[in-house]
């Protein structure tokens, strides 16, 4: 079932244009999820704070798949989870919880990103976690915390473990589970995950090729000197010309345009 085809009409006149930009560039954040095969079906959020307020936030609506996301579709929800909007889907209060979590203990965390994939999977399983082995980790480790599987993200009381293990971080790696970035923006947010999946990708591949009969060792690999990992925030706003995600969103949303417009509706 797509967005269009259950008819979600416009609400694009009854929110602010603040509101509208960011259910624009969340839908367009969950489209390409889907893009880069991020997406693990109907399962993880992306979620948004309405700008101007701390206790309002968009979701998806649960049952649609990513690449069927739109501007209106997403759902107005307050800090338990609980719907705000009329809509005839649901939403999923349980995959809140790292959601809400995060958005009242960091009130500079507009975006909440949240992504089960392969590769992010993969290195979550490794004890070694990210490894300084690719100018992708020096970004992500700059700014990386850890947090250990406690199993399926429902119960109100991991939160306080959630919230001090991701600090004042850009990037969680969730422990046996998955990824998940911060930003102040649907976009930083986004690049921040781009950058942490491709930093996993990287090192599974790396492994991967390395390892003979018996595997392979962390000191295998040609490790990055710490001092560099140190200088990688100053050397992020110079490649991105102090724009950071902001360089290069209008690209993606371009790229969007092209193959289906659908989620600016």
């Amino acid at each position: 079932m797509s967005a269009s085809a259950v008819k979600i009409p416009s609400r694009k006149s009854e929110v602010s244009p603040e509101e509208w930009q960011v259910r624009v560039d969340l839908a367009a954040a969950y489209r390409l999820v889907a893009a880069f095969k991020w997406d693990d079906l109907v399962f993880t959020h992306i979620s948004a704070r309405i700008p101007g307020r701390h206790d309002q936030f968009l979701i998806n609506p649960y049952g649609l798949m990513f690449e069927e996301i739109t501007a209106s579709c997403l759902i107005k929800v307050d800090a338990q989870g609980n719907k705000l909007d009329e809509s005839e889907f649901p939403v999923n209060p349980a995959g809140f919880v790292i959601h809400s979590a995060i958005h009242a203990a960091r009130h500079d965390a507009q975006c909440v990103l949240h992504v089960h994939t392969l590769n992010g999977i993969a290195v979550s399983a490794q004890k070694g976690g990210v490894l300084p082995i690719s100018q992708q980790s020096i970004f992500v480790l700059a700014s990386l915390g850890y947090h250990d599987y406690e199993g399926p993200a429902l119960r109100d009381d991991e939160k306080p473990r959630l919230v001090k293990d991701l600090g004042n971080k850009t990037s969680l790696m969730l422990r046996n589970h998955g990824l998940l970035t911060v930003g102040p923006t649907v976009a930083d947010a986004f690049l921040a995950m781009y950058v942490f999946e491709a930093a996993c990708a990287i090192q599974v591949r790396a492994m991967a090729g390395a390892s003979g009969a018996a595997g392979v060792l962390a000191n295998d690999l040609v490790a990055i000197d710490p001092r560099i990992i140190a200088a990688a925030p100053e050397q992020a706003k110079q490649v991105t010309k102090s724009l950071g995600a902001a360089l290069v969103w209008p690209g993606l949303l371009r790229r969007l345009d092209r193959a289906d417009p659908s989620f600016r509706t």
